[in-house]
């Protein structure tokens, strides 16, 4: 059963830092794009960043640039997204999801609709 369960949410002040983990089971995301998405309230679903290795792509949203960085750890069957200087404006549920090589993320986007399995959600709450 393919499975994909986040961490690592939490209240945080504007600059701080956050690292979220998205940890899957019944899969190897070696073979999968996965991909970290947010919802702010009353905002539709957004795309942060997503990791292709098939593909060598690796994209961030232009929101997040410099600030955010996504990472795999292969042998735990994890991935991370290390969140620096977070903003207000970073607040909502984040997600982690897949979706099959060759879909999902590109090197522009991540399309939001190539995905096929995703995780509950955890909070991020920046304060100023």
């Amino acid at each position: 059963q393919v499975q994909l369960v986040e961490s690592g949410g939490g209240l945080v002040q504007a600059g701080g830092s956050l690292r979220l983990s998205c940890a899957a089971s019944g899969f190897s995301m070696d073979y999968y794009a996965i991909g970290w998405f947010r919802q702010a309230p009353g905002k539709q679903r957004e795309g942060v960043s997503c990791s292709n290795i098939m593909a060598r792509i690796t994209y961030y949203a232009d929101s997040v640039k410099g600030r955010f960085t996504i990472f795999r750890d292969n042998a735990k069957n994890e991935v991370y997204l290390q969140m620096n200087n977070l903003k207000p404006e970073d607040t909502g549920v984040y997600y982690c999801a897949s979706a099959d090589s060759g879909y999902g993320c590109y090197e522009h986007t991540s399309k939001l609709d190539d995905y096929d399995y995703w995780g509950q959600g955890t909070q991020v709450t920046v304060s100023s």
